[in-house]
């Protein structure tokens, strides 16, 4: 109890809550960094997935490529990253830290819009087709739309790992909440470390939450229904849904 009681008393304390490396800063800077970060990935690596799932062209190779990518640990990219000036200085470490977590983020998303894609039933493009409709139509219409729930997991997956990592920025002298974790283990206080890490599982958590209402949002309605049934299905029978 006594940990606990200190790590309540440091954050009731009002000093942790004001100035450029206050709580509400940093948590602000954090989630600007992850947002900016997803972003980019969704219009890079999803892009890129919709084009490879819609064509059905040298998937396999970006997306295995994408896949061996992920094999590279952030830190020692971040690393690399920050012994460049020119990169490392630039606004105050974001410029370093948005480009190694960018390519952290590529991968997830990537493989899942191209997956999303790829699973749409072949029937349904061509009976598509058959009425008339051009590719780019197909794509709108029946291709994305089907594609949601695996583009969304993608997205998902990846901004939490994103929101996790990217901790790591305070290294290349980026503030955000990474900013307690460290200075906390470098001075052996554990209670600013923890709190900060408590504060990177709060805002996990919200990322989770907000997506998955995000997710449910712009699901179609049919299949939301037919993963409703599924579930049902499987708490009846006990067999998993599929």
């Amino acid at each position: 109890m006594g940990f606990l009681a200190h790590v309540f008393g440091w954050f009731t304390t009002s000093a942790n809550w004001t100035g450029s490396q206050g709580i509400p800063t940093l948590f602000w800077n954090q989630l600007k960094l992850s947002a900016a970060v997803v972003v980019t990935a969704i219009a890079l690596g999803g892009g890129l997935g919709v084009f490879l799932g819609h064509t059905g062209r040298g998937g396999l190779i970006a997306v295995n490529a994408a896949n061996a990518f992920r094999a590279v640990p952030t830190l020692a990219l971040l690393t690399l990253l920050a012994i460049q000036p020119a990169i490392s200085l630039k606004w105050d470490g974001f410029l370093a830290s948005w480009l190694a977590l960018t390519a952290l983020a590529i991968p997830p998303i990537l493989t899942n819009t191209y997956v999303g894609m790829q699973q749409v039933d072949a029937d349904v493009r061509d009976a598509a087709k058959a009425m008339g409709l051009t590719g780019g139509q197909v794509l709108r219409t029946v291709e994305a739309p089907l594609a949601v729930p695996f583009v969304m997991a993608g997205i998902r997956t990846a901004s939490i790992e994103v929101v996790a990592t990217s901790t790591l920025a305070a290294y290349v002298s980026y503030s955000d909440l990474g900013t307690l974790v460290i200075s906390g283990l470098d001075t052996n206080d554990a209670v600013v470390a923890f709190s900060g890490a408590l504060l990177v599982a709060v805002m996990a958590g919200l990322v989770t939450l907000v997506l998955s209402l995000l997710t449910r949002i712009v699901t179609p309605v049919p299949l939301r229904r037919r993963a409703r049934r599924s579930l049902l299905g499987a708490a009846t029978t006990g067999v998993p849904a599929t």
